[in-house]
């Protein structure tokens, strides 16, 4: 029987989100709070895993109370049991001190219960970092195993598992030994639409919720901002492309047109290669 734990995060929706043109930040309260989209992929994972070995799923998520409903909807995917740390001391935490303040929430789960397997989602699409999961698995002292686009075995008796890990020409097959953490891709699975008791277990549910004080032998200078050697000096959102240009008259004007204008931009590029 697997212990597996998925760590998550509440994010904006970045469709929708916009920028503040003042501060140059992201104007968070412009957009819907979401689970972020990997780790839907990742605590499915968790609850396919579970329904091939057995076992239990929990899902850990660090933030302001109203996340709780990140939690939520991992419980209509599936999973068993929540947890989350929320506290103003955590707040304002780079990458380093969240996964900090997460292994040492991850320490006192497995106190209760053993965990034998850790996924997370390759990244948040509001930091696309990738450093946390690496980071809990550092701290862990237990393997990371980045980009997994397929899980082949786990066995808990023998201590290992067997993955695919996504490579930007093909795949690369890896045993590991376990505990061990994955960061996976979002083509792993097909996050399915929630059953109907999965959904009214999750309106009902009530997450373990733990401030630091709850949290055992942590140091508190590596926590929230204190603990964030990361600045992040400025955000900005990227050019908006210019409008091209619509050709108009006969198909052979439009095509002498065209015709100029690759001329142009043949110019162009042989102008930039002779100051290169």
């Amino acid at each position: 029987m697997l212990h597996i734990v998925a760590c998550i995060k509440q994010v904006p929706d970045t469709k929708i989100i916009k920028m503040n043109p003042k501060t140059n930040t992201m104007d968070r309260s412009s957009a819907p709070a979401i689970l972020n989209p990997y780790d839907a992929h990742a605590v499915e994972e968790a609850v396919r895993l579970k329904q091939r070995y057995g076992g239990t799923v929990s899902v850990l998520t660090m933030g302001p109370p109203p996340a709780v409903k990140a939690i939520r909807k991992c419980i209509e995917i599936g999973a068993d049991e929540g947890y989350m740390i929320t506290d103003r001391a955590f707040a304002g935490a780079d990458t380093l001190a969240t996964s900090y303040a997460l292994t040492k929430a991850l320490e006192k789960i497995a106190r209760e219960k053993p965990i034998d397997l850790i996924i997370c989602g390759k990244m948040t699409i509001d930091g696309d970092t990738g450093q946390v999961g690496p980071g809990i698995a550092r701290r862990l002292d237990m393997p990371p195993l980045t980009s997994v686009k397929k899980v082949v075995e786990i066995n808990k008796e023998q201590g290992y598992a067997i993955v695919h890990r996504k490579l930007e020409d093909g795949y690369e097959v890896i045993q590991s030994t376990l505990p061990c953490l994955f960061s996976v891709e979002k083509e792993i699975n097909e996050v399915p639409y929630s059953p109907l008791p999965n959904m009214l277990r999750a309106a009902r549910y009530q997450p373990v919720i733990w401030s630091v004080n709850d949290l055992e032998d942590v140091d508190r200078s590596l926590l929230g901002l204190k603990g964030s050697p990361t600045i992040v000096a400025k955000v900005w959102p990227p050019e908006k492309p210019k409008g091209g240009e619509k050709l108009q008259g006969s198909a052979r004007e439009q095509v002498n047109r065209l015709m100029e204008i690759l001329a142009e931009k043949k110019e162009l590029f042989r102008a930039k290669e002779g100051r290169a």
